[in-house]
Formats: C-alpha cells, sequence, structure tokens
C-alpha cells in the first residue's frame, strides 16, 4: 500500500459522510419504487434491492481505503433512519453487515484494486450479508426452494449491476468532473496538505 492509502484523513471522513448523506437521502426516495415492485410478485423487487449496498462501493472507489465502505454503509442507513425509514432500527444492523462484507471483499484485494470486477464482488457480499440477516429473522426460510433461488439470483444481479457496473461508472464520471480531486489529488504532496 502506498502511503497515500493508510489511514483515513479527516477530510476522508467528511467525504464520506457526504456521500452517506447522500444515499441515506437515495435510500428514502428509493423505497416507494422499491415497495411498488414489491407489488408485482415474483420478487421483481429485488432487482433493485443492490441500490441499498452502493454507498459502500462508491466510497470505496472514491476514497480509496481501509474501513470507508463499512463507514459509509453505517452512516447511510443511520442517515436513513433519521429520516424515517420504515425499516426501523434493523437497518443499522444491514448497514453494518452489509459494509462489513463489501469490506472483507476490498480486504481480500488488499485494498489495491479499484476496478469493476472487485466492486461486482463487493455488491455480491453484501447481498449475501442481506439474506443472512434475512435468514436470521426467519422470513425467507419457508420459502420452497425455486422462490429463494429467484429471490437470491434477482437481489444478486441487483447487487451486481448497481454496486458494481453503476456504481462504478458514476465515479468515473465524477472523476471527470474533477470532483474526487479533493479526495484523491496527483500528488501525495498535495494529499498531505489537504489537511494541514
Amino acid at each position: 500500500m502506498n502511503d497515500m492509502s493508510k489511514g483515513l484523513k479527516l477530510t476522508d471522513i467528511l467525504v464520506t459522510f457526504v456521500i452517506a448523506i447522500v444515499f441515506g437521502i437515495v435510500y428514502q426516495l428509493w423505497t416507494p419504487f422499491y415497495e411498488f415492485l414489491g407489488g408485482l410478485g415474483l420478487h421483481i423487487d429485488q432487482l433493485s434491492y443492490g441500490m441499498w449496498f452502493i454507498a459502500a462501493t462508491v466510497a470505496y472507489l472514491i476514497i480509496r481505503k481501509p474501513g470507508v465502505a463499512l463507514l459509509a454503509e453505517l452512516a447511510a442507513a443511520s442517515g436513513s433512519l433519521i429520516l424515517g425509514s420504515p425499516y426501523g432500527v434493523e437497518l443499522l444492523i444491514y448497514g453494518f453487515l452489509q459494509g462489513l462484507f463489501a469490506e472483507l471483499v476490498f480486504f481480500a484485494v488488499r485494498y489495491k484494486r479499484y476496478d469493476i470486477l472487485v466492486v461486482s464482488l463487493a455488491g455480491a457480499a453484501s447481498a449475501a450479508a442481506s439474506l443472512l440477516f434475512d435468514w436470521y429473522k426467519g422470513y425467507i426460510g419457508d420459502l420452497e426452494a425455486w422462490n429463494l433461488a429467484l429471490m437470491i439470483g434477482f437481489r444478486t444481479i441487483s447487487a451486481i449491476v448497481i454496486c458494481g457496473v453503476f456504481a462504478y461508472f458514476l465515479v468515473k464520471a465524477l472523476e471527470a468532473t474533477g470532483v474526487t480531486n479533493l479526495v484523491r489529488p496527483a500528488s501525495k504532496e498535495d494529499y498531505d496538505a489537504l489537511d494541514k
């Protein structure tokens, strides 16, 4: 790991919280859409479920440091809860687990890869975390095998498309505007000067 990727600086934490606030609001706005799709049956809503994990992958792609995926996902869940999410305090458990599982993928690549494959795997890992908690809560364990497979498949596809592909190109678009230079300037000297 290079010096620029060691430890979170105040700037990193603040940018992570800005990302979390944005996605906390997005999560709130996404809820009616998700619930509408739920009314269509056959787990169609699961094709939009990946949005709940995107704060982790966007934060990682922008800040590129250990801990930001977990911090962003937990903070986004907290923000959504504060804004009145209908899902209650369990949202914090989901946020923690989803961020942790994404973080484990980034840890596995030693925080050195920022490509579409890695963030797609992190999205899939977040989906797995949410499914494990759903299983623990007991409401998916009674599904028929085909129904459970459909749910898992749709949620995983959604996570890969939204947290992987969409997040990757979203951050590429932000990089093109120069917005990410605040967190990842051109040189180490510029980076160190951010917190002075």
